[in-house]
């Protein structure tokens, strides 16, 4: 059992399930999915807590009632929310229009500044993991990386990730350098960096390191929902490292948590995640 702090979102998602997928100008009927927990906080944090790990998570929630919900939902799941901010304000949906085949668009409002405290006594923690555009998660995880794993999602823009394991997916690196993967990956996340992953979806996954290149098969799975798929892989590989598996066997079991994810009408973790773990536990 591990110690991991997450500094990621905690969102409150609105569903709109489209009846044809998306095109320019065109007009579509939708029906409304209603309100679930979403977010990289809880997509990535459940399935740690499922695994056994106490699972900490650093974000920001407005200061009403939407806020006290998602807090709720997310104490409800096991989550320690202690360090969620409340600031003022509302908190704002997040809309994920989703079309017949399982793909989604999300449109979000724009973030308030979010800025993290000072950074906790890393001795006390076996992971850190970041997936937020928080001010001061540059120095939280340049504090970190002598005592602690720190595991960083690739930011949109190209602002430094310090880290020891970079995520991306093949889409967010689309037109984003002319530099090969592992020598743009040693750019944002600097000398620290072991691995740089990135996801391909159905395609699976390619392990950078400075010697050479691991493609991982994806596990097949029937896509319902892609929504978290990539939060549950970052989830998985994290539960993988944590318990000791070489990263090659941490990627094949993070493929196995995104079979998962996309097989789930949910944002968060679905029962068949839960299953899993409970029988790798007995």
């Amino acid at each position: 059992m591990a110690k991991i702090l997450l500094v990621a979102n905690l969102n409150c998602d609105r569903i709109l399930l489209l009846d044809k997928p998306l095109r320019t100008g065109g007009r579509f009927h939708y029906q409304d999915g209603g309100q679930r927990l979403g977010g990289g906080g809880a997509n990535t944090g459940i399935g740690l807590e499922w695994a056994g790990h106490n699972v900490a998570l650093v974000s920001q929630v407005g200061r009403d009632e939407m806020g006290d919900w998602l807090l709720a939902e997310a104490s409800t799941q096991g989550l320690d929310c202690r360090r969620v901010q409340r600031r003022a304000g509302n908190t704002c949906e997040m809309l994920l229009v989703m079309t017949p085949d399982g793909e989604r668009t999300i449109i979000r409002p724009q973030r308030p500044i979010f800025e993290l405290p000072a950074p906790p006594k890393w001795s006390q923690w076996d992971a850190l993991y970041i997936n937020s555009s928080a001010e001061g998660a540059v120095s939280w995880a340049r504090t970190a990386l002598e005592h602690t794993l720190v595991v960083a999602q690739l930011a949109k823009d190209d602002r430094p990730r310090p880290c020891h394991v970079l995520l991306s997916s093949v889409t967010d690196m689309q037109g984003r350098s002319e530099l090969s993967p592992w020598q743009f990956g040693r750019q944002i996340a600097g000398d620290a960096l072991k691995y740089f992953i990135v996801t391909q979806g159905e395609q699976g996954a390619v392990l950078y390191q400075e010697n050479g290149e691991t493609l991982i098969a994806a596990v097949p799975a029937k896509v319902v929902d892609t929504t978290g798929a990539g939060d549950a892989f970052a989830a998985g590989l994290i539960h993988g490292l944590v318990s000791g598996m070489a990263v090659e066997q941490a990627m094949k079991e993070a493929s196995l948590w995104a079979a998962f994810a996309v097989a789930s009408e949910t944002s968060i973790p679905g029962d068949a995640l839960r299953q899993y773990l409970q029988a790798q536990q007995n």
